[in-house]
């Protein structure tokens, strides 16, 4: 059957058009600005790395979709709808925004992409072994133009649009120093992910210095 892809740029832009409608009346003003630069700066980096942008749009619009639910609610949801809270969420609720997102996702907002749901699921903690799109969105919820607390967002904002994983290896790398001088709890997966991206970009250096020689 003939597939126009300018018809399906014209549906995916009418379907985010709706989402966006319900996400303002769903999220705080601040909220739903922080969501609109995720959006775009995760269109902008799958232009960049070659990501489905659709994809990257739909994601970042939709990541903190449960974000301003209340915490003690979001473990009242996460038990209700059998989501799997470990024990760091369970000391920790507002980590849990990120799997009920992916809920939220599929059953209010009819997202059916396994793909756009895992980097939804996944874009606060990480996990090893994150694909294309998981990085993306990541990164553009740590980069997007409305941040400006981190001290080094220039240096990361050029790298993430050379580099996806030395950038994750980077921010992970200060969030867990950052957890670790007492301001909050780690996350196993959050540690475990920042072992995983290090061996990575150290495996890839040494490929690196070897091809070179």
């Amino acid at each position: 059957m003939w597939s126009n892809p300018r018809y399906h740029r014209m549906e995916g832009s009418m379907e985010r058009s709706k989402i966006e409608k319900k996400l303002h009346k769903a999220l705080d003003k601040e909220r739903f600005c922080h969501t609109m630069g995720v959006m775009y700066t995760a269109a902008s980096l799958a232009m960049a790395h070659g990501c489905d942008m659709e994809q990257a749009l739909l994601a970042g619009l939709l990541h903190d979709c449960a974000k301003c639910i209340p915490n003690d609610k979001k473990l009242e949801l996460c038990k209700k709808h059998h989501i799997e809270i470990t024990r760091a969420e369970e000391r920790s609720p507002f980590l849990l925004h990120a799997k009920l997102g992916a809920w939220y996702a599929r059953k209010k907002y009819h997202i059916k992409d396994p793909d756009i749901l895992h980097a939804i699921a996944v874009h606060t903690t990480g996990v090893p072994g994150m694909n294309l799109l998981d990085k993306i969105i990541y990164i553009a919820d740590y980069i997007e133009p409305n941040r400006n607390k981190a001290p080094d967002l220039e240096q990361v904002r050029a790298m993430a649009f050379v580099d996806l994983d030395r950038t994750m290896l980077h921010i992970l790398e200060g969030t867990l120093s950052y957890l670790e001088e007492g301001r909050g709890e780690i996350d196993p997966l959050t540690a475990e992910t920042g072992t995983y991206f290090r061996e990575l970009c150290n495996g890839q250096k040494a490929r690196d210095k070897e091809e070179s020689l």
